[in-house]
């Protein structure tokens, strides 16, 4: 499949569904191979089928993010099943809104493990493979709640405001390297994701997420687009 992503590898962690699965159509889209991970097999068997009617060389394996053996058995995986990553798109994240007094440790630790500490173990695992690739795009996608908080939103909050600041320094530190970082910040997107605000038409697609993502990555090389912000246009009054 042509594209101008032929012959290059990325990795979309959460591609199940919503975001992660739109961004992994428009990846092999555009020709590159992609592994992605769910925390079911059921859904990553799901989603594969449907990503193959894509065309394309698509594989995919179970991995919970906030686990750093995890995190290394699904790279294993990826380097047996593909070519060297050398595109990384952090998107798994989950939410668990509830008041700071109300929200027990084990929910505050699971949304900073997923959202935060996930990015981490695959960006560690990912830097040495895109070393060897001679560079590498990494797009992690973060939220406007990385910069606005809300009541209910304390543990979300924390885990986006966290990735923000993780995306830049990590830019800073590996620019060098000809790795590029960028982080996406959506507003409502239309997924299942947050029971809070529901399902919409006036929302963001994931999509056009997936079309910021295209748009990084085409990039050439001697620029970084290091910060993307997203809206909907018309949001209810």
């Amino acid at each position: 499949m042509g594209g101008f992503l032929s012959g290059k590898t990325a990795l979309v962690t959460g591609g199940t569904r919503g975001i992660g699965r739109a961004i992994s159509h428009s990846l092999l889209s555009e020709g590159a191979s992609v592994v992605i991970c769910g925390t079911e097999q059921n859904k990553v068997d799901a989603a594969l089928a449907e990503l193959r009617k894509t065309g394309g060389s698509v594989t995919g394996t179970v991995a919970d993010v906030s686990d750093p053996e995890a995190v290394r058995r699904l790279f294993t995986f990826a380097d047996e099943h593909a070519k060297t990553i050398s595109m990384l798109v952090n998107n798994a994240g989950i939410g668990i809104f509830r008041p700071v007094g109300e929200i027990t440790p084990e929910e505050w630790r699971r949304v900073l493990g997923i959202n935060l500490d996930g990015a981490y173990y695959c960006t560690r695992e990912a830097l040495p493979r895109m070393r060897q690739a001679g560079g590498g795009s990494i797009v992690n996608i973060s939220s406007l709640a990385g910069r606005n908080p809300f009541a209910g939103g304390a543990a979300y909050n924390a885990s986006k405001f966290g990735l923000n600041g993780f995306s830049e320094a990590t830019m800073l530190d590996h620019r060098q390297e000809g790795i590029r970082v960028t982080y996406v910040m959506p507003g409502s997107v239309d997924t299942d994701f947050s029971p809070r605000t529901g399902r919409g038409a006036w929302k963001i697609a994931p999509e056009d997420v997936a079309d910021v993502v295209l748009a990084v990555l085409r990039m050439p090389a001697r620029t970084t687009i290091s910060r993307v912000e997203m809206r909907p246009s018309m949001p209810p009054k």
